[in-house]
């Protein structure tokens, strides 16, 4: 049985405050799943955020899309996350990444660090988080037990093995840093390189003993992608022209298999997710604000699916 799909949106602007309830009451009316919040400087901060768009809703889940590790002090932010899920009493879900725009560690006045020192952070946080969320002792105390479910992004190979160790939601991001451009820039790898990673998650999930009772070593770990494009294209070939840009090394069928775009009418863009399960595994699929819209038909479509 392919895991059920679920939706998320990630979203990035704050105008007022009835604006940004508003906007949470009417991607729940559209059907998404989770409501998000990425952690970049000059997006709205996650938390009070997050504790704010619970307040506005019923059903979704809230969840970080994801939080830059070297942003946080893991005992800080222990603290934050266990006061958000009493506050959106259980609903929330922690999305974690090592870090990738250096212009916003430079802005903050931080360390930056080669990917070694980020990713060793960011191991370091998980691990913290680990010993001080299910410690009966730590207050204030998480709603969810063990601990809120959480989601590890990342594309290498140690950033996979702590996903497949550690996490309940694994996020690819399906690009790489783009030669030559700055850092924090990124280009989307081909669909077979995509295929590859997951492979790669899957034996690090088999090798941690984190797939009893799945048909598939690591299915029992939620698979997510972010699709960076959503919405209508009469012709999905010029539509991939256009975009060309985005990956440079890839022909226009390896763009149209890829699930960062989503092209067509509704059914035909449900049609693509389903092949996207099919072939990588990803039932958990985030788009950002600006393509909510574009998705909603396709929620409907594959609702319950």
């Amino acid at each position: 049985m392919a895991r059920p799909f679920r939706f998320g949106v990630n979203l990035l602007t704050l105008e007022s405050a009835e604006a940004w309830r508003a906007k949470c009451r009417h991607a729940e009316q559209l059907g998404y799943d989770v409501l998000l919040t990425p952690d970049h400087l000059g997006n709205p901060a996650p938390f009070p955020a997050l504790a704010t768009a619970a307040e506005a809703t019923e059903r979704p889940r809230l969840g970080t899309f994801v939080l830059n590790a070297g942003f946080w002090n893991p005992a800080l932010l222990a603290r934050e996350v266990a006061t958000c899920d009493a506050l959106t009493n259980g609903r929330l879900e922690l999305g974690l990444g090592a870090g990738y725009v250096k212009a916003e560690h430079d802005s903050a006045g931080l360390p930056f660090g080669s990917p070694r020192e980020r990713v060793d952070h960011l191991v370091h946080t998980v691990a913290e988080l680990q010993r001080l969320l299910t410690d009966s002792e730590h207050r204030p105390r998480p709603v969810q037990s063990p601990r809120p479910p959480l989601l590890l992004g990342g594309n290498g190979d140690r950033l996979l093995r702590l996903a497949a160790r550690h996490a309940d939601i694994a996020a690819f991001t399906g690009a790489v840093q783009a030669p030559g451009k700055p850092q924090g820039a990124l280009e989307l790898i081909s669909p077979e390189a995509l295929e590859e990673r997951v492979g790669a998650f899957r034996r690090f999930a088999a090798e941690a003993g984190r797939a009893e009772g799945a048909d598939e070593p690591g299915e029992a770990i939620e698979l997510n992608y972010l699709i960076q494009m959503a919405g209508p294209s009469a012709d999905r070939r010029a539509k991939v022209r256009e975009l060309s840009g985005y990956a440079p090394g890839l022909t226009e069928d390896q763009m149209l298999e890829h699930p960062a775009l989503l092209l067509g009418d509704a059914k035909e863009m449900a049609e693509q997710l389903r092949a996207h399960r099919k072939r990588f595994g990803f039932s958990y699929f985030t788009v950002l604000e600006h393509n909510m819209e574009a998705l909603a038909p396709v929620i409907e479509e594959l609702h319950g699916s």
